[in-house]
């Protein structure tokens, strides 16, 4: 029923071939209802042909056809190869008879139909079962016919046709089989890839929710980070208000007390009695310790500076040798005191460093004031070694050495040994820790070796940069001084070539800006010229990387963009507002400001150069000891100054528009009405406007967080498309706030 070729294909998929087999069932049960059909017709027509049909021979012709189709239709259910064999059979028997009744072998015809079925229905081996069946039945009814009824055309007609008919059905089923074996793979294919389908949807969609949950996740930790953005951004400017407002909170009183003890000491007499020797020693001590209070509190500063990124350095060339030298100079005396060794080892073919000597001498200072408070006995030895590209300094001390466990909190801020080493040696913990900071900021590092009971050795690197040498190893000029000198053949020598650093021409009339970039930009040349025409000339003699115009520091400003609008090369300007300390006051309204702490011969020498009418001085201050101190010093001077003093800016106001003092020294930060609001006042009142002023603050406005608000950029012969918007993209990624706001409800 089902070809070999195709059969176990078919099988394999048992919803096909249930399929196939009510298609077959449906087939049969339609061809059986057609042939009952038919048989009615047919009785139906020799009925009204009356007496031209025989009715009887009819009916038992239709008998066993009637009853195999009947049959048949009860089997179709169950056997559809037998219901398919008894229905034939009763077409066969029905046809046979018809044809001996009626003397109609032709009848036979009516069956060739039945190979092709049985074909399409079973196989193609059923219809040629059929068709022999068929001419079996063609030559017995021959036989039984009378003689010259010829039944060799029928044998033929059916074999030909029936043979047509079995070849037909057999192509016509193979090639639906064929189609469908074809379509239940293809099937077969689209339901595995709509599995796959549905599971990679599975995957996805659980993909999709594992995601969502990590957004979640993430917008949560987002809010969090956001979070704490903002307190760490409070925090940073919460330190750097510390690192603005600690000069005015710590320094002040400092700087009374420094003041204070310093004028007692040098001008006892000052007091108009003779102060005894324990008082002056007393007084000796509280000057020593201010001092180092004062020492601890800018070491504090530095380190906030080089934690904020704001410390820079002045470097020039200068002798390794020197700077040890002072150093160990410096600390002669506690090693002496202690009786302590001191010993250096510094080669004599030392090169230069290009360095801030300042910084390197506070290094190797602190190293030595370390190492001779920490020893007993023995001594410090400080030596010097190079190699190809570092200056190595190491300084070995026979102390107690540092424990294994403490060895990781050497270079921490504020960090001692233990509570009994702070209280035995003293010393703040800051030293090394800033140190380290200023070596690693020379392109050096700092490290140490230890060993518990046996000494301590601090190692630092500072990095050697060649100057330009004049090679004179071949002779070369000597042999134009010395007729003697023997000739050397030698080959052709090339001057190296220069590094070329950037180079930028700065026009203000201060040295603001030139000293901002000099000590935060290493490896530059900077220019400073103080009118635009020299710029311009600068310029043109050789070109630079920008002009930058610091605005605060012009004296004329006239027709400045005019004379910029078409520079040489198409050097870029750069402009910005950075004042220095007389540009502040200038622009407070006052004539100089000096941050304290304020030494005499400072303040003196500043109230000098005022001019000689100088007579009144106003002090205004909140500090009833900052008063007396100011007021002391000017006392003590050989003008014999006449002083005023107020504690607050309404009494100032007041004394102003009385007495009229010649100078008025003024402190900004005062409660109520501080010092900006005093100067407001005075600029607007006629009678008190050309008091000159002398600004004393603690607030040091170089070392503000903020230093201008603005910057401009300009090109004579413009931006391109890609240059501005890489401008746009650089300007955005350096001034990208660090931290926004969060609203929190």
């Amino acid at each position: 029923m089902i070809p070999s070729k195709f059969g176990q294909f078919i099988k394999q998929d048992e919803r096909f071939f249930q399929t196939l087999q009510q298609l077959q069932q449906s087939t049969l049960e339609i061809l059986i209802q057609v042939s009952l059909l038919f048989f009615l017709v047919w009785y139906l027509i020799a009925n009204f042909l009356g007496e031209s049909v025989n009715l009887p021979q009819l009916s038992v012709s239709l008998i066993p056809a009637v009853l195999g189709s009947w049959w048949a239709s009860r089997l179709l259910a169950r056997r559809l190869g037998v219901a398919l064999t008894i229905w034939m059979a009763g077409l066969i028997v029905l046809m046979g008879l018809s044809g001996y009744f009626f003397q109609r072998p032709d009848l036979l015809l009516f069956l060739l139909p039945l190979p092709m079925i049985g074909a399409l229905i079973i196989e193609w081996w059923y219809g040629a079962l059929v068709i022999a069946v068929l001419m079996a039945e063609t030559w017995l009814l021959g036989n039984a016919l009378p003689p010259g009824s010829s039944s060799t055309v029928y044998l033929q007609v059916i074999l030909l046709g029936g043979g047509i008919g079995v070849t037909a059905g057999w192509a016509v089923s193979r090639s639906l089989l064929v189609a469908s074996s074809w379509a239940m793979e293809g099937y077969h294919k689209a339901q595995t890839e709509m599995e796959e389908a549905r599971k990679n949807r599975l995957e996805l969609k659980q993909t999709q929710d594992e995601l969502l949950h990590a957004n979640t996740e993430l917008s949560r930790l987002t809010e969090r980070l956001k979070i704490l953005y903002q307190v760490a951004e409070e925090a940073r400017q919460v330190k750097e208000q510390f690192v603005a407002n600690v000069s005015h909170e710590l320094r002040t009183p400092l700087n009374m007390i420094i003041s204070f003890s310093e004028m007692i000491m040098n001008s006892p007499r000052s007091y108009g009695v003779d102060l005894p020797p324990d008082l002056m020693a007393d007084i000796a001590a509280i000057q020593r310790n201010s001092r180092h209070l004062s020492k601890l509190v800018n070491d504090v500063l530095s380190l906030s500076q080089i934690e904020a990124g704001r410390m820079g350095l002045t470097r020039a060339w200068a002798s390794l040798t020197e700077i040890v030298d002072e150093a160990v100079t410096a600390v002669g005396a506690l090693y002496k005191s202690k009786k302590l060794y001191l010993e250096t080892d510094l080669p004599q073919d030392l090169p230069d460093v290009f360095c801030d000597s300042t910084r390197v001498r506070q290094v190797v200072l602190n190293l030595l004031s370390n190492a001779g408070r920490f020893t007993e006995k023995g001594g410090v030895s400080i030596k010097a070694t190079q190699d190809a590209e570092f200056i190595i300094i190491s300084v070995a001390d026979t102390g107690p050495g540092i424990s294994a466990d403490h060895q990781d909190k050497v270079f921490q801020p504020f960090q001692q040994l233990d509570g009994l080493v702070q209280r035995r040696y003293g010393g703040s913990g800051l030293g090394l820790s800033i140190s380290k900071n200023f070596v690693e900021l020379h392109g050096g590092k700092m490290w140490f070796e230890s060993e518990d009971g046996v000494g301590t050795t601090f190692y630092f690197s500072l990095p050697i940069i060649e100057p330009v040498k004049m090679d004179y190893s071949s002779g070369g000029a000597k042999r134009w001084f010395n007729p003697y000198q023997s000739y050397e053949v030698r080959g052709p020598r090339f001057a190296e070539h220069p590094a070329v650093v950037p180079r930028y021409v700065v026009l203000e009339d201060s040295e603001v800006l030139t000293q901002l970039i000099e000590r935060f930009i290493t490896q530059v040349e900077v220019c400073r010229v103080r009118k635009v025409e020299d710029a311009i000339a600068e310029l043109d003699r050789s070109p630079a990387q920008a002009l930058l115009i610091n605005e605060a520091a012009i004296t004329s400003n006239d027709d400045l963009t005019k004379k910029i609008s078409d520079l040489p090369y198409g050097t870029p300007v750069i402009s910005c507002w950075l004042a220095s300390d007389d540009d502040v006051a200038h622009r407070l309204g006052a004539t100089r400001y000096l941050v304290k702490p304020i030494d005499r011969e400072r303040l003196l020498r500043t109230i000098a150069e005022m001019g000689d009418e100088i007579q009144t001085i106003l002090i205004v201050d909140d500090h009833p000891e900052a008063l007396q101190l100011f007021a002391r010093m000017l006392h003590n001077s050989d003008k014999n100054y006449r002083v005023l003093q107020a504690n607050n800016a309404r009494r100032a106001l007041d004394l102003l528009n009385t007495r009229k003092p010649d100078l008025l020294l003024l402190d900004l930060i005062m409660p109520e009405m501080d010092g900006f609001q005093l100067l407001q006042e005075k600029r607007v009142n006629p009678g008190i406007k050309d008091i000159p002023t002398i600004i004393i603050s603690s607030q040091d406005p170089s070392g503000e967080p903020v230093v201008t608000d603005a910057i401009r950029v300009r090109r004579s012969d413009g931006l391109s498309v890609r240059e501005l918007l890489t401008c746009i993209q650089a300007f955005s990624e350096i001034l990208m706030p660090s931290a926004q706001p969060v609203d929190q409800e």
